[in-house]
């Protein structure tokens, strides 16, 4: 008998172990393409500015559901998400594409509150719509955005671009997406077992609204051009803190230290933690979806920036022999383990 094939199971390799096998595979033809692969967008040289390119696709059943999801916030959160790729390369979106998969399950009706919310984010950041594809799905609805910029040259911040002493700054708050998707889990399951029972979100206002409407942070992208900063390296949060300093630190060819008390907490979502049984600094560093942006400056800086309200300073870029540690409130040094959100 023969012997069978090899099958390696995708879960060994992890999505980002997937993505650099596929990488390593094919190589850039064409000068214009002046980066590829590897960051939250290619860069394609257009003459004087240069083009950014970022794809997501959103899958029911994967990174929604409609049993809580209103198919106006999903268009929105569809859009949002592929503009804070954008944001995360110090650029400014100017044009999508949208392609959609659907049952008949669908009404027109239900498109059209789809495209209702994809309508009010292109408005909100000032991008069009400027074509898509639309096909029949047998497994639920998916939606893929892809998201066009535009930048400097000279300003465009790379993962690859901290140096040692960079100060590692966030935006915003962390783990907020993350519990009010536990809150709503929660609600779905009290509804499935009386249905009766109507969902009690109103405490939990602010961090659903994470989970179902997320924001990209182009009001940090423009504010930090005012102030004539760009970012020594820069990704958005999306698969939670841990993970993307990883890449920061990976692609920068360093290490890192950050303190816990300086992680950037809102204090309904503390408590909504606690509530589950949840660490929240756990949750902070792992939950994801946040859609913050995490970025590095140069210690020059941060007399700019050191009276942003909502700019955190949360540590700082090492050797790499140094490793990627945080440093608790009783000053020991833990290391860090990247624990976000995993594809297979």
């Amino acid at each position: 008998m023969s012997e069978q094939p090899k099958r390696t199971e995708l879960a060994e390799l992890g999505e980002f172990g997937l993505i650099d096998r596929i990488s390593d595979r094919f190589k850039n033809n064409n000068a214009s393409t002046l980066k590829g692969i590897g960051d939250d967008a290619a860069i394609v040289k257009t003459g004087d500015q240069v083009m950014l390119v970022s794809t997501d696709m959103l899958m029911e059943g994967i990174h929604f559901d409609l049993s809580y999801m209103p198919l106006q916030h999903l268009g929105y959160k569809a859009v949002a998400v592929n503009v804070s790729d954008i944001a995360a390369m110090n650029g400014i979106p100017t044009q999508i594409t949208v392609n959609i998969g659907l049952s008949n399950r669908f009404s027109l009706e239900a498109i059209d509150a789809l495209y209702e919310g994809i309508r009010m984010a292109c408005e909100n950041y000032k991008v069009d719509l400027v074509g898509g594809d639309t096909t029949s799905s047998a497994s639920g609805l998916v939606i893929s955005v892809t998201a066009i910029g535009e930048a400097d040259p000279e300003k465009v911040s790379l993962r690859s671009g901290a140096k040692k002493g960079d100060i590692v700054c966030t935006t915003g708050d962390l783990a907020g997406a993350y519990i009010g998707l536990q809150v709503l889990e929660r609600e779905k399951q009290v509804f499935k077992a009386n249905p009766g029972m109507q969902p009690n979100l109103g405490p939990y206002d602010y961090i659903v609204k994470r989970q179902l409407k997320p924001e990209a942070r182009m009001d940090i992208i423009h504010e930090l051009r005012e102030l004539n900063i760009v970012p020594t390296s820069m990704i958005d949060i999306s698969d939670g803190l841990a993970s993307e300093l990883f890449h920061l630190c990976k692609q920068s060819g360093l290490g890192a230290k950050i303190y816990e008390d300086k992680l950037p907490i809102d204090t309904l979502t503390y408590n909504t933690a606690v509530e589950f049984q949840l660490d929240p600094i756990t949750c902070a560093l792992n939950g994801g979806e946040d859609y913050e942006l995490l970025f590095t400056i140069g210690q020059e800086d941060f007399e700019k920036l050191k009276n942003h309200m909502d700019i955190h300073f949360i540590g700082y870029m090492t050797d790499a022999k140094e490793g990627r540690h945080l440093i608790t409130k009783n000053s020991n040094a833990v290391e860090l383990k990247a624990q976000g959100w995993k594809h297979f």
